[in-house]
């Protein structure tokens, strides 16, 4: 392939991006909302691309991955109608009194039911859906709810990685290298659960005095189902998809077109239903979010930065791909925990596409940067979106009650979660080196 020189289309394009992402990655000091900063850059990179020759508003709308965007809606539509019916909130106290008291039981059966969720839910969702049910049980059973909301923020950063639909990376990947919902899980599946039962045995050493602590079980909270139908109907839609997901490639759909066709016979068969009301509850400031992105990064394609950058990278890929593998895991993780791990992978994407487009075998390169955006999020509190829901609805609980030590710091979390990413970070690598020649296997 011919080396490309350095070009005025390029450092326009490099700056444009650098700019953004330096804006959003400092969102908590110009408290400029990164969905903003995203939407300037877009119009930014389109207009300069426009005006420099190498991009336009008709190759943005391209740029744009719909198969992300219109799974995620269709997502958050399909939550939006099962949370008012009341079901996860009678899941959540039926294992409140399962546990009976034991701590370390009800973290773990907690754990698991975000977990079994993050497989299909965005991480977000899930811990929108489960911080305020984990408060009331713990303020019933008067413990700290410290170790179950961290504990909800690492199981459902680390569940989401096992499939195609749990993390928004991973859409972002899939998509860009047409990897099928069954592959994503084969692959990734095991990894997952060696990392998950890590991170529980990890939550119980360093947690190991608060669950030691005996509850009161004198006030358990009950709840009831308000809407059956609702409810129901939801559970028989989530299994359709699972089933659309597993089935996808054989039926010839995307994934996005199995949410869709979910979301569409939920809402036919769903009864007392305000669809104004109900599409205001999808998460818009995400999905322009993600859409910006694209735009971004499509812009930055088509300079050939990114692909000036990869022919750098391609010879030390091609000399130990195994090597690469490792260091793309740990840079992606440590990356990931230092700044929200979506626009990293936004920007990675069209990097490992530039290398596998000279010839080089990059899949373990996919399964490196999903393992490491997905357990580097874990690091830090502003390393994913669930995480910073954590913190701040933590914030809120302490405000209320008057009790500091509620609030989940920065300083608390380095010292009860960075530890966990680190082991399940670990844990990937050594799966990753022991297996290499399965997740070197090209695609089919």
């Amino acid at each position: 392939m011919e080396t490309l020189t350095w070009s005025t289309d390029m450092l326009v394009s490099a700056l444009i991006l650098a700019g953004t992402f330096i804006a959003i990655f400092t969102e908590g000091v110009h408290f400029f909302h990164r969905t903003k900063c995203a939407l300037v850059g877009a119009a930014s990179m389109t207009l300069a691309g426009q005006y420099f020759g190498f991009y336009g508003p008709e190759s943005a709308l391209h740029a744009i991955d719909w198969n992300v965007v219109f799974l995620l809606g269709a997502m958050m539509t399909v939550i939006a109608i099962m949370i008012p019916t009341g079901g996860f909130q009678v899941m959540a106290f039926g294992i409140a009194r399962f546990a009976r008291g034991r701590q370390f039981l009800l973290l773990c059966l907690l754990g698991t039911a975000v977990t079994a969720l993050s497989l299909l839910l965005d991480n977000v969702t899930t811990v929108v859906i489960f911080g305020p049910l984990i408060i009331l049980i713990c303020q019933a059973m008067k413990v700290s709810p410290i170790p179950y909301l961290l504990a909800a923020a690492l199981l459902t950063d680390t569940g989401g990685v096992a499939t195609l639909v749990g993390d928004p990376p991973n859409l972002m990947i899939g998509s860009a290298a047409n990897i099928d919902f069954n592959s994503f899980f084969l692959h990734m599946g095991a990894m997952v659960f060696i990392a998950w039962a890590g991170t529980l045995v990890g939550l119980r050493f360093l947690f190991a005095r608060e669950l030691a602590i005996k509850p009161d079980m004198s006030d358990q909270p009950t709840a009831e189902i308000k809407d059956r139908r609702n409810w129901y109907s939801a559970l028989v839609a989530l299994g359709f998809m699972v089933v659309g997901f597993i089935l996808h490639k054989q039926l010839g759909w995307e994934a996005w077109v199995v949410a869709v066709v979910g979301m569409t016979l939920l809402i036919l068969f769903a009864r007392d239903l305000h669809l104004d009301s109900l599409f205001a509850e999808v998460e818009m400031s995400l999905l322009l979010f993600f859409m910006s992105l694209f735009v971004i990064v499509g812009g930055v394609e088509h300079s050939h930065f990114l692909q000036y950058i990869g022919q750098f990278i391609v010879p030390f890929v091609k000399e130990d791909l195994l090597l690469a593998s490792v260091l793309l895991l740990w840079v992606s993780a440590i990356l990931s925990a230092a700044i929200d791990n979506i626009p990293f992978t936004a920007a990675m994407i069209p990097i490992i596409l530039g290398i596998e487009a000279q010839g080089v075998n990059v899949t373990p390169l996919w399964w490196a940067l999903s393992a490491g955006v997905g357990m580097g999020g874990n690091g830090t509190h502003i390393g994913s979106t669930a995480n910073v829901y954590i913190v701040t609805i933590s914030e809120r609980l302490a405000q209320e009650t008057g009790n500091r030590a509620f609030a989940i710091t920065p300083g608390v979390w380095f010292r009860r979660c960075t530890p966990v990413m680190l082991l399940t970070v670990t844990i990937c690598m050594v799966i990753m080196v022991l297996f290499f020649d399965f997740f070197a296997k090209p695609l089919a």
